[in-house]
């Protein structure tokens, strides 16, 4: 089953991906970008855009700022993280200040992540 396009938010997932945060394209530039699995940066899912998705593992990583926790944004996250769910998308928060401070560990749990869900996707 494939995810529904939505046209209308391709430019702006385009838009971010040229206006990235310092942290984001931090994450991008030193890990992902040259990750051996294959991540994909402002990817659109369904009506939403991920910061960075990796399909073959079906894991999202976004990259939280302080807006994010905000009552209405809490709920909002929530309820989209709900949706990715439910196409068996697992996700990843990752505060700024963490790929700011403590950056080889927030690779370190990433890949983690991906070669936990590598070996199970192998076992079945």
């Amino acid at each position: 089953m494939r995810f529904k396009h939505v046209p209308r938010l391709t430019p702006r997932a385009r838009e971010l991906r040229k206006n990235m945060t310092p942290e984001e394209r931090h994450l991008w530039y030193d890990f992902l970008r040259t990750y051996p699995v294959r991540f994909l940066r402002q990817k659109v899912v369904g009506g939403y855009i991920l910061d960075f998705y990796c399909a073959s593992v079906k894991l999202a990583v976004e990259v939280d700022g302080t807006q994010h926790y905000t009552p209405d944004q809490i709920q909002y996250d929530a309820e989209r993280e709900r949706y990715l769910n439910g196409w068996g998308i697992t996700v990843v928060r990752v505060p700024n200040s963490d790929i700011r401070t403590t950056f080889s560990e927030v690779c370190t749990k990433i890949d983690q992540i991906v070669q936990t869900r590598m070996q199970s996707i192998n076992r079945k």
